[in-house]
């Protein structure tokens, strides 16, 4: 079968970006492949090392969330990075051979620095993740990387390490392709990329009150003061949303009713607000289901790990013995 990898960082119950642009897909990749789904609490300290209280119950409350979106535990092997210590082993060989011109590009890497400038980040680790992250894809020698547009850089070091790797002591890592996602890059709230660290989110398993509330106060084309003002579907943020929520047939009225100020945003914001509620109901009851199973996540976990070792085993064996360790 052919592998696929990923993980999230477990900051909590997911968001509505992680469900769309990369849950949703995992769900339709068990079917047919092999896949390693992990926990990367590694990574989640990378921006949150000063404070872990939250670390354990943010990991229940994601994995909570992923069986409640349909990831199934007999499909797949779920399990925690910091359970596997083949994965720190590997990430420190990497980081011997990696470059540091190369963590010094990573775009995101960048990006981070300016948007979390309250945090001091200008750590190794966080310097070093992209390293890390290649340890955590290449354990399992998968074909595909599901990922979303912002995550192509990192998925690209990868193949890079993989690569150097391979030349200096001979081939062990294959490079894998990314398997794009349907949604790529889902805006939060305010219009930039939604993330947790930009508190613009919305909870993929959230109530219908709280789905209201958060879609009330989307950003909307500021082109339309007034109700009576004709706008551009296309810089509303509402209408992005739309696009992933309502039928092929739904759009046109929508984009025409912008247009012209036949709909206003009050207008159709509540028509959105129906359709998410609609679409996530599933998701929210059995969520709570399986809040009310406090051993599961924990039994899931130390099963996936057993699993993951057997594999991630015979590849250390091999990166050893390749580097005459």
């Amino acid at each position: 079968m052919t592998v696929i990898v990923s993980g999230m960082r477990p900051t909590g119950p997911l968001q509505l970006g992680n469900y769309l642009g990369a849950l949703d897909n995992w769900v339709k990749l068990q079917a047919e492949n092999q896949c390693f789904f992990f926990v990367a609490d590694w990574h989640a300290l990378t921006t949150g090392y000063e404070n872990t209280d939250d670390l354990r119950e943010n990991t229940k409350m994601m994995i909570i969330d992923w069986l409640s979106a349909g990831i199934d535990p007999e499909r797949s092997v779920i399990f925690r990075q910091s359970d596997l210590k083949e994965h720190a082993e590997l990430h420190l060989l990497f980081s011997m051979i990696t470059p540091l011109a190369w963590l010094e590009r990573c775009p995101t890497y960048k990006d981070q620095l300016q948007q979390l400038s309250d945090r001091n980040i200008t750590t190794y680790g966080f310097l070093g993740y992209p390293s890390l992250m290649a340890a955590d894809i290449l354990m399992y020698k998968p074909q595909f990387v599901p990922v979303g547009e912002d995550q192509l850089p990192h998925l690209e070091l990868a193949r890079e390490i993989a690569r150097r790797f391979n030349f200096l002591y001979g081939p062990v890592f294959p490079e894998p392709q990314a398997k794009m996602t349907r949604v790529t890059l889902l805006p939060g709230l305010d219009g930039r990329k939604m993330s947790k660290s930009y508190g613009n989110t919305i909870s993929m398993s959230g109530d219908p009150a709280e789905i209201k509330e958060k879609v009330a106060v989307m950003i909307t084309d500021p082109a339309r003061a007034r109700r009576s003002d004709p706008g551009d579907p296309e810089k509303c943020t509402v209408f992005t949303f739309q696009k992933i929520f309502a039928r092929p047939e739904e759009l046109p009225p929508i984009v025409e009713g912008c247009k012209t100020a036949g709909i206003g945003c009050v207008d159709c914001k509540k028509q959105l607000m129906a359709r998410m509620i609609d679409r996530l109901a599933p998701i929210y009851s059995r969520r709570q289901e399986l809040l009310a199973q406090p051993d599961l996540v924990e039994e899931i976990l130390a099963k996936g790990a057993g699993e993951a070792r057997k594999v991630a085993g015979k590849t250390m064996a091999q990166v050893r013995e390749a580097m005459k360790l």
